[in-house]
């Protein structure tokens, strides 16, 4: 038998101090049970070799080697089966000391190494062969004998495997649910993430937006108010970076985008009044037939169309920008217009991250997202999520 065999995909832990303690201590009662029972059978087998002390040793050796079972499977099955064949080979009698390779060659195989199991089952046949032809123990075996030997292994061998694929099953369904709570949560914290910049880094910019307005129309304010103003707008711009560093933290590369954010488009007004208030004037239109939309659909569109109308506030230099909303069959676009010099390029702002989540978004719901200049001047962002699929 080769000590090595051939192993499962499955890998084992490495076992603790409390199962080797649990082996050893199996291993000394079945040393002592199976010492006690063999000198019994000894008494009943007239043929054989009486009980001795040899064959005490051999059946303590058989039943210690079963420590390591955890450690060294395949090397104990060699092991076991070598002293159960020197055992035999002795004129020992039969019985009690098959029950260690019987336990050896069932762990072997639950722990993966089906090709030694296999070995084991030929070995077990070969040495019943040869103990009863070569070394003429007992009468010749009849044929119901030779299949009885052939089939307890093979019985055995279907047993272990039936419990090795349980034990691959259940560690595979672990497995997945580790990595679906870990998907779980960094959906979760894309979503916080995501909902912290579109929600609180609009807040902020607006006040920094109409915090720089004022000091900016109102260059004789008193002193106190207009260090006031600049401390406001100081502490909302400090809070806009303390806050891409949290995004930062929380978003990984990678990770999925959620795919069930809370609806929001009908809050679209409130969202132009809030532009409007910040010094941009916003024209809504909508077309097609309005209605309601699926979940993710709804919030996604939202937010996108808050994230465009910031970074039009902040970065494309203008007081002007339309929000288009089209209801379609099968989708629904939004599309967000200013006539600003803001970037060119069809690029985020450097260090933000407005664009990105707002692909992030359209992407999570299967559909897509453009960015860049538009024809004439300006700058665009045109959204199409597709209405299926996005419950």
């Amino acid at each position: 038998m080769q000590p090595g065999g051939q192993r499962d995909e499955q890998q084992e832990a490495r076992p603790g101090r409390a199962a080797l303690a649990a082996d050893s201590a199996l291993a000394l009662v079945l040393a002592a049970a199976l010492t006690v029972a063999t000198y019994f059978v000894s008494r009943h087998q007239a043929s054989a070799r009486p009980f001795d002390a040899g064959a005490a040793v051999l059946v303590i050796a058989s039943a210690a080697a079963l420590a390591a079972l955890r450690t060294r499977p395949v090397a104990v099955l060699a092991a076991v089966f070598g002293i159960v064949l020197a055992y035999l080979a002795a004129g020992y009698p039969d019985g009690p000391i098959w029950l260690a390779p019987i336990i050896a060659y069932f762990t072997a195989v639950v722990r993966g190494h089906r090709l030694a199991g296999v070995a084991a089952a030929i070995a077990v046949f070969g040495i019943f062969l040869l103990i009863h032809l070569l070394l003429g123990r007992g009468p010749e075996p009849s044929a119901a004998g030779i299949a009885a030997v052939a089939a307890w292994p093979l019985v055995v061998l279907g047993a272990a495997e039936a419990v090795r694929i349980r034990r691959v099953r259940t560690a595979e369904a672990t497995r997945i649910r580790e990595e679906e709570a870990l998907r779980r949560a960094s959906e979760e914290r894309l979503r916080i993430a995501r909902e912290l910049h579109d929600s609180l880094g609009h807040y902020l910019s607006m006040i920094s937006v109409q915090s720089g307005v004022a000091l900016n129309l109102n260059p004789g304010l008193p002193g106190q108010v207009a260090e006031s103003l600049s401390a406001i707008r100081q502490a909302s711009k400090e809070g806009l970076r303390e806050l891409r560093s949290v995004l930062r933290i929380l978003r990984q590369d990678g990770e999925p985008a959620p795919h069930a954010p809370p609806p929001a488009l009908a809050r679209l007004g409130d969202l132009v009044d809030r532009a409007a208030a910040a010094g941009l004037q916003v024209r809504a239109e909508t077309s097609g037939t309005a209605r309601e939309l699926p979940f993710g659909v709804d919030q996604a569109a939202f937010r996108i169309v808050q994230e465009a109308l910031t970074n039009v506030t902040r970065h494309a230099g203008t007081d002007n920008a339309t929000v288009r909303v089209r209801y379609g069959q099968h989708d629904l676009t939004v599309q967000v217009d200013d006539d600003g010099q803001g970037r060119n390029d069809g690029l985020p702002p450097p260090g933000g991250s407005g664009i990105a989540g707002m692909r992030e978004r359209a992407a999570a719901l299967g559909g897509e997202l453009r960015a860049g200049p538009r024809p004439g001047g300006g700058f665009r962002v045109t959204a199409t999520l597709p209405l299926d699929g996005s419950e």
